[in-house]
């Protein structure tokens, strides 16, 4: 188990803060696929008693990120290859719509901050800083969403956002596929500058077909 801290949050009760923190660290890798959660540790660790523990195990089974063992341990669940084809093929489906309605409404204004954002890519780039390049990766995408002007498609992507962080991790830890990230952000930008939703859209398909590509490869 990684060190792992409890973020507070005084607006929020002990639960939902327990909660929050062990998503968190589900989702950055800092529990890993497969890693044990005992109770009596992770009370120890984040100083608190096993009722939040225990509750927030229970709602991260809900969500699928843990899984209850036939011993009746809890586990982190696996990233499995049916696991990602599902969360792609919906993500296919809602990103495709996404480059549609942008296309018809982006403004300059946010052309501008997708410029600027894959400039801060590429300097996250060059220093290999994976946390810095996931929170530019995953800025991008919202910047786009935000173009669509369509309120319940960026709940829904930003929902399925936080079941891909994982995956996306995982996709850049090999260098190659950073660069690459340059040169497809760079694509799905001069399309929607050019408000070409066709090339649009091949370039984000392609962005997600290469994401599945190697994470499946690293998966096996």
């Amino acid at each position: 188990m990684k060190d792992i801290s409890l973020k507070n949050d005084e607006f929020l009760p002990l639960r939902d803060v327990v909660f929050n923190t062990l998503r968190n660290a589900i989702l950055k890798g800092e529990l890993e696929p497969g890693e044990r959660l005992m109770e009596i540790k992770l009370a120890e660790k984040l100083g608190v008693s096993r009722t939040p523990i225990r509750e927030a195990i229970r709602k991260l089974e809900l969500e699928g990120l843990v899984v209850m063992t036939p011993r009746k341990s809890a586990e982190v669940a696996r990233i499995t290859e049916e696991d990602l084809t599902d969360v792609l093929e919906v993500r296919r489906v809602l990103e495709e719509l996404a480059i549609d309605l942008s296309c018809q409404n982006i403004t300059d204004d946010i052309i501008a901050e997708l410029e600027d954002n894959l400039v801060r890519f590429k300097t996250a780039v060059k220093k290999n800083d994976i946390t810095e390049i996931a929170t530019m990766d995953v800025e991008f995408h919202e910047t786009i969403y935000k173009s669509t002007g369509n309120k319940r498609l960026i709940q829904i992507l930003n929902n399925l956002r936080e079941q891909m962080y994982r995956y996306r991790l995982e996709y850049i830890k090999d260098k190659q596929t950073r660069d690459n990230l340059v040169i497809e952000h760079r694509g799905i930008i001069d399309a929607l500058k050019n408000r070409d939703n066709i090339n649009g859209k091949k370039a984000i398909l392609n962005h997600i077909e290469k994401q599945q590509i190697t994470i499946l490869e690293n998966i096996k």
